[in-house]
C-alpha cells in the first residue's frame, strides 16, 4: 500500500509566517468508524476521512472480509453494515495491515469474537517488529487462538472463539488494547466489564455511546469510568464528520512556538480532552496557544487552534500526561531541545514499541545536533540549548516511523541545520498533506526518489 521510498533533504531555516491552515482528518477516527460501520446495521455514512495508507490498509481489510464499502467522492464514503458477527473470509487467507497498529489491533478485536474465523495476519516490517503479547493474552481470554503459540508479533494465524464469554479487564495507558477489548466484548456473549485505571482515548466509546443497549458508562467508587459492553446486541448505523488531527496539529504547532514573529491558526481540529495533553503541557510552560470557536459534533469536542511565537520553558512532564499525548513526544522532545535548561519526560517507557522506539531513535536525532540526552527505559532528560552548530547534517534512516521523519524536518527547519530523511513515505500513514503544508507555511525541501 505504501508509496515509492523517497527521501527528504532539508538545506535552510524557515522564515517567519502568519497564516490559516487546515491539517489532515484525525486517523484514529477515521479507522474506527470504518470498522464499527462494518459491524452496525444498514448504511454508515462518513465524511472528511483521512485518505491516508493506514486508512486504506484497514478499507482493504474490510473488504476483504466481505464489508462492501463505496467512495460516494473525495474523503466521504458509504459503509454497507454487516451487524455483528457477520464478518467473514475464506479460510488462510492473509490480512495486511501495512503500517497501522490501530487497525491490525482493532480488527483482531472484532474478529475474536466473530464465528468461523481463521486468518493470517501480517503488516510491513514496522509493524512486524511490534510486540502483540499484551493483545494476544486478552483475544486468548475471550478464547481466540493465535499461531504458532508463544509468538509475539506478525505473522500471526487467529483463529476465533467459538463460544466468546465476556471479560474483565482493568485499562491503562492503551486506547487500542481498550478499543479491541470493547470490539471483541460487542460480540461475546454477556457483558465484558472494562475498569480504566488510567484514562486513555475514547474515541471508540464515543463511538458507541448512542447505542445504550451496547454500551453503559459509569463513575466507581475510586472515580474511575466502569465500561459495560452487553454482547451480542444491535448498532446503530453511523453518521459522521471528522475533525482536524491534533496529533498531525502538533508538528505545526511546534514550528510557530519557536519560530520568530510567526503565528498560526489551525481550523476544525478534534480537542477531544484526552488527545490534547501536548497542548496542556505546553501551556503550562508558557505556550501561547488558545482553543477557539469551540462545538461539539459525535460526542467530540472541536475547534481551532491558535498560536503564537513564545518563549517556552524547560519541560516538566509527569507520567499522567501520557495517554493523552501519547504520539506527540517525539516533537515535544524537538522542543525541548530547542528550549534553554533541563527537559524532564517521566512514564514514557511504552515508547519503545511504537512504529520505532521513539526514545531511542530521538536520542539518535538529537544527539547528531550536539544535544545532550540521558534516559532510561522510562524517562528522559533532554539538555536543550538557545545555539546549536549549523555545520552538521542530522541523518535518519528508513525506520518506517512517520513521527520520527515529521519531528526531524521541523528541528531542522527551526534550526537551519541540514537533514537528509531517509524512508518519508511513511509519513503517508497518517499525514498526506504534511509537505504541502510545510511548503505554504514557507518550508523549502527537496525530494529524492530512492526506488
Amino acid at each position: 500500500m505504501l508509496n515509492k521510498s523517497f527521501t527528504i533533504n532539508i538545506n535552510n531555516k524557515i522564515k517567519s509566517f502568519k497564516k490559516i491552515i487546515k491539517v489532515d482528518s484525525d486517523k484514529s477516527i477515521s479507522i474506527r468508524s470504518f470498522l464499527i460501520s462494518s459491524v452496525s446495521q444498514n448504511i454508515s455514512k462518513v465524511k472528511n476521512v483521512l485518505e491516508s495508507d493506514d486508512v486504506f490498509s484497514c478499507i482493504e481489510c474490510l473488504k476483504r472480509l466481505g464489508v462492501k464499502i463505496v467512495k460516494i467522492r473525495p474523503r466521504e464514503y458509504k459503509i454497507y453494515g454487516k451487524g455483528l458477527g457477520s464478518l467473514n473470509i475464506s479460510k488462510n487467507k492473509t490480512l495486511d495491515c501495512g503500517n497501522s497498529g490501530t487497525a491490525a489491533r482493532l480488527i483482531i478485536g472484532l474478529l475474536s469474537t466473530n464465528p468461523d474465523i481463521k486468518v493470517k495476519i501480517t503488516g510491513d516490517n514496522s509493524l512486524k517488529n511490534r510486540n502483540m503479547s499484551k493483545l494476544i493474552n486478552l483475544m486468548t481470554e475471550f478464547g481466540a487462538t493465535f499461531y504458532p503459540s508463544n509468538k509475539k508479533n506478525f505473522p500471526l494465524t487467529l483463529t476465533s472463539s467459538k463460544m466468546p464469554i465476556g471479560i474483565e479487564y482493568n485499562a491503562g495507558v492503551s486506547a487500542q488494547l481498550k478499543s479491541a477489548v470493547m470490539l471483541a466484548g460487542l460480540n461475546a456473549y454477556g457483558v465484558t466489564n472494562i475498569i480504566e485505571e488510567e484514562k486513555s482515548r475514547n474515541h471508540t466509546e464515543n463511538m458507541l455511546r448512542k447505542n445504550t443497549n451496547v454500551l453503559k458508562i459509569k463513575r466507581n467508587k475510586k472515580n474511575q469510568n466502569h465500561i459495560k459492553v452487553f454482547g451480542k446486541g444491535y448498532l446503530d448505523p453511523l453518521k459522521i464528520d471528522i475533525a482536524g488531527d491534533p496529533s498531525s496539529a502538533a508538528f505545526f504547532t511546534a514550528l510557530t512556538l519557536l519560530n520568530q514573529n510567526s503565528v498560526l491558526k489551525i481550523k476544525n481540529v478534534g480537542l477531544n480532552p484526552r488527545r490534547i495533553g501536548f497542548y496542556n503541557i505546553l501551556k503550562k510552560h508558557g505556550a501561547k496557544i488558545s482553543f477557539n470557536n469551540i462545538k461539539k459534533n459525535n460526542h467530540e469536542i472541536v475547534g481551532d487552534i491558535i498560536i503564537k511565537k513564545s518563549k517556552v520553558k524547560p519541560i516538566k512532564a509527569n507520567a499522567s500526561y501520557y495517554a493523552s499525548s501519547t504520539d506527540e513526544y517525539p516533537i515535544l522532545f524537538v522542543i525541548a531541545a530547542l528550549t534553554p535548561g533541563i527537559s524532564i519526560f517521566k512514564g514514557i517507557g511504552d515508547l519503545v514499541n511504537k512504529e520505532s522506539d521513539r526514545i531511542g531513535e530521538m536520542k539518535k536525532v538529537l544527539g547528531q545536533a550536539g544535544i545532550k540526552c540521558k534516559s532510561n527505559k522510562n524517562e528522559i532528560k533532554i539538555f536543550g540549548k538557545k545555539s546549536i552548530k549549523k555545520n552538521i547534517k542530522i541523518k535518519v534512516p528508513n525506520l518506517g516511523d512517520h513521527r520520527i521523519c515529521m519531528s526531524t524536518v521541523i528541528f531542522s527547519l527551526l534550526t537551519g541545520i541540514k537533514a537528509e530523511i531517509k524512508g518519508f513515505e511513511t509519513v503517508k500513514t497518517s499525514s498526506p498533506s504534511f509537505l504541502s503544508i510545510i511548503k505554504s507555511l514557507g518550508g523549502n525541501f527537496e525530494i529524492k526518489k530512492t526506488s
